[in-house]
């Protein structure tokens, strides 16, 4: 591998990853501008990782409140550090199902086309600007209930569809439910910490020579700029989202969309 592929993947990964911009839809268009040969799987674990160290870094509050639930837990204690963290397993495991069932039945390979990524870049921010425009608002991650892990879960198993983003329509089901966006995307962000922890797992049994290859030169650099770029990425949309509407990042899928409907169809 190169070092500009090294350096552009991670780059683009780090910063799309959650983002609700499609990070597939954005890594199938630089390959097929830059033809660059498959990163391998060391590399895909790498940049996993720098993501979760990204998310974790910066929700490090909230991860110690967490890491308190887990004491309780295991103590059988009810405490509302427990309870969240209990709803966050509970929207994790639709995800970890169905992405099971997908992969053991074929159909993980057979929606991985650029066709879909681009259909489902452009429908699912079309779905991204309603439920941000008719959602309500006030809600917080606090407030979480049993109901509202399972839709937001339900909805994230939508993401094994490229092209939908995880970030992007668990977002859309928080704000759908009434959430205030930036809550919309904490829930996001803090769900996707499991998510990455098992699809990072998954990746890494396919790892021919063993977990040294993690620590080689070219997957430290990888992890390293995943990590600075998703940390950047997410600093970004919270701010963003103090601010304004989710508009900016439909705007941005639309506009990504026709590009890709463009390379498929042209």
């Amino acid at each position: 591998m190169t070092a500009d592929q090294l350096v552009v993947l991670a780059v683009i990964q780090g910063l799309t990853e959650f983002l609700p911009v499609s990070s597939s839809g954005h890594l199938n268009l630089v390959h097929l501008l830059m033809n660059y040969p498959d990163q391998g799987v060391a590399i895909d674990v790498a940049i996993h990782l720098g993501s979760l160290v990204a998310v974790v870094t910066y929700f490090w509050r909230d991860m110690l409140f967490l890491l308190g639930g887990v004491r309780d837990v295991v103590l059988l204690r009810r405490s509302e550090p427990a309870r969240l963290l209990l709803l966050l397993a509970l929207a994790s495991v639709p995800l970890v199902v169905f992405g099971f069932i997908m992969v053991k039945t074929g159909l993980v390979e057979s929606v991985r086309s650029l066709e879909v990524i681009a259909w489902t870049t452009v429908i699912f921010a079309l779905v991204l600007w309603a439920c941000d425009r008719l959602g309500g608002t006030g809600r917080a991650f606090a407030e979480t209930r049993i109901s509202d892990a399972v839709w937001v879960g339900l909805a994230q198993c939508i993401s094994l569809i490229p092209g939908v983003s995880r970030s992007g329509i668990t977002m859309s089901a928080s704000r759908a439910l009434g959430y205030e966006r930036t809550e919309a995307a904490r829930f996001s962000l803090l769900l996707s910490i499991p998510a990455i922890l098992a699809v990072g797992a998954g990746t890494a049994l396919e790892l021919d020579g063993g977990a040294a290859q993690l620590v080689s030169s070219d997957a430290l650099l990888a992890a390293g700029l995943s990590a600075v770029a998703a940390f950047v990425s997410i600093w970004f949309m919270v701010a963003l989202l103090k601010r304004t509407t989710m508009l900016p990042f439909v705007v941005y899928r639309l506009g990504l969309g026709i590009v890709l409907l463009w390379f498929a169809y042209a």
